[in-house]
């Protein structure tokens, strides 16, 4: 009986490490809404979900998001395009999100 459950954990990390399609978009404008961010990856496949980052106080955006497609092609397609662009007077960075496991709090490294 353990040995389905370690194949799904197996499986799970894989897929994490692997293949994600979650996107971190870095330096954009305040002003920003998560229809445009939407939009704006649209063009270059299912976009699962578009959303900024958000100040809990006032509810203004901070200036970063994250975009999920729905494949791996999709998502590396809107990097090659979008990495680099100017987007509302600002250049944007885009690259694949860090995943981090439960506790651990430095995906930098």
């Amino acid at each position: 009986m353990k040995a389905p459950t370690t194949v799904f954990k197996w499986n799970q990390l894989i897929w994490a490490r692997g293949f994600n399609t979650q996107l971190f978009v870095s330096r954009l404008s305040f002003y920003t809404t998560d229809n445009e961010l939407k939009n704006l990856f649209s063009p270059f496949g299912e976009v699962t979900e578009a959303r900024l980052v958000k100040d809990q106080r006032t509810q203004r955006p901070k200036g970063f998001a994250f975009v999920t497609y729905k494949s791996e092609p999709q998502a590396q397609k809107a990097i090659k395009a979008m990495d680099g662009r100017i987007v509302g007077g600002r250049l944007i960075g885009v690259e694949i999100a860090k995943t981090t496991e439960p506790g651990n709090h430095d995906a930098g490294s």
